[in-house]
């Protein structure tokens, strides 16, 4: 485990002590006797808390494919960012070159299932209390590489065992998110 994750998990650890003996859950008198016994100070450690730890997520150096990600374009890799919302992104025969999709509070729907895909592409998801879900055409092979904190990754794409057959290398980081990758 990294220190910034174990550094954010402390202070999740202390704000959530904290609120808890506000709200008469447990009592910390001997521990805890702060001035500033409003909600402002429980909540921003929390936050910088999660934020330690999500982003010790999101830049881990161990990823496939390393490709600088592009502006958006004809032949490049997308990238959607969605914050307390949703996109969907449908390919109706154009070329995939691969995909970054980051997903906060929110959830991507991704339907490959029409794409040209004819080499090995990657596909680097983030989520953090939100969901992708992918659908992958018959004619790919999946792998998958996860790390999830109270998530998860359901990959029921069926394998291909020909020769030749492209592969979309899919990277997972899920903290309280999931991935759902189907080919149906």
């Amino acid at each position: 485990m990294r220190r910034r994750t174990i550094v954010g998990i402390i202070f999740m650890v202390v704000a959530l002590l904290k609120l808890a003996d506000m709200w008469g859950i447990v009592s910390l008198d001997g521990l805890w006797n702060p001035s500033w016994d409003a909600y402002v100070g429980p909540l921003l450690i929390l936050y910088i808390g999660i934020e330690l730890v999500i982003s010790s997520y999101r830049h881990h150096p161990d990823q496939w494919l390393q490709r600088p990600i592009p502006p958006e374009g004809e032949g490049k890799r997308i990238c959607c960012s969605v914050r307390y919302g949703g996109d969907q992104y449908i390919y109706h025969g154009e070329v995939f070159h691969g995909a970054r999709l980051d997903a906060f509070c929110g959830g991507i729907q991704l339907d490959l299932r029409e794409a040209v895909i004819t080499e090995n592409e990657e596909i680097d998801i983030h989520t953090f209390m939100g969901g992708v879900e992918l659908f992958v055409p018959r004619h790919v092979n999946v792998i998958v590489k996860s790390r999830s904190f109270i998530g998860g990754v359901s990959n029921d794409a069926a394998w291909n065992a020909l020769p030749g057959i492209p592969c979309l290398h899919i990277s997972a980081s899920n903290f309280f998110g999931g991935v759902s990758i189907k080919d149906y």
